[in-house]
């Protein structure tokens, strides 16, 4: 086995056998949650574009750091699923796909789901908290952001791109993903690139929170195991 070879089977080992093992199992049916995102996406997509329909996706899923919290806080879920008026719709799919799509058959749906929701909301939380700070704080954002529409999947698939690195041992892709995510920010400093960087740290946290339980499960185990045998 050549050298490369070797370091992708470490690299990317564990995810591989993880995402195989589910399709061979269940094939298109391990990834019904992703299927039913990329169509979502296709139809807010349709819609939005429409003459009628792009007040009313904005309703449901539009969010601005300018929003009444509560109304946005609703809306967050659908809006990961509305993408971009300025990126190309293929865009948005193809990451949903993919990335949702592994996520979905390593993690299972529901998982996916949280680490996606979280890594949106942290960057929509962010872009309140970054305004109320002001431009000339390291973390701040411009008055302007406030009105800048804030959908798409982009944190949530940087957020589960991460968690899955650290999750199935892929350490250098994970972080290759956040050193693009700085340099981003670094080039083009802009209210997605510094979400983006609030959904690392958020996933980030969930890495920790998830190492934090397993560590206090196998010390509940280590314990139970290692009991005396009660005396009658």
């Amino acid at each position: 086995m050549s050298t490369l070879a070797r370091l992708a089977r470490a690299e990317w080992g564990s995810l591989y056998l993880a995402v195989r093992g589910a399709w061979v199992a269940r094939r298109w049916w391990a990834v019904p949650m992703t299927f039913g995102a990329v169509c979502l996406t296709g139809v807010m997509h349709v819609v939005q574009n429409q003459s009628w329909g792009y007040r009313v996706v904005q309703n449901l899923g539009g969010v601005r750091a300018e929003d009444p919290l509560w109304p946005a806080l609703l809306r967050t879920p659908l809006s990961l699923f509305v993408p971009a008026l300025d990126l190309p719709v293929w865009g948005a799919l193809a990451q949903i796909l993919i990335v949702f799509g592994i996520a979905e058959m390593c993690l299972g749906w529901w998982r996916t789901l949280v680490v996606a929701y979280v890594a949106t909301l942290a960057g929509s939380l962010y872009a309140r908290v970054g305004i109320a700070l002001g431009p000339d704080h390291p973390i701040g954002l411009p008055a302007s952001d406030a009105r800048v529409v804030d959908t798409g999947p982009s944190a949530a698939v940087v957020g589960l791109a991460v968690f899955l690195g650290w999750r199935y041992g892929a350490y250098v892709t994970a972080g290759v993903v956040i050193v693009a995510m700085v340099v981003e920010v670094a080039l083009k400093e802009n209210l997605a690139g510094k979400e983006h960087l609030a959904a690392i740290v958020a996933a980030l946290a969930l890495c920790a929170g998830s190492a934090w339980r397993q560590r206090c499960s196998r010390a509940r185990g280590g314990s139970a195991s290692g009991a005396p045998p009660i005396q009658s």
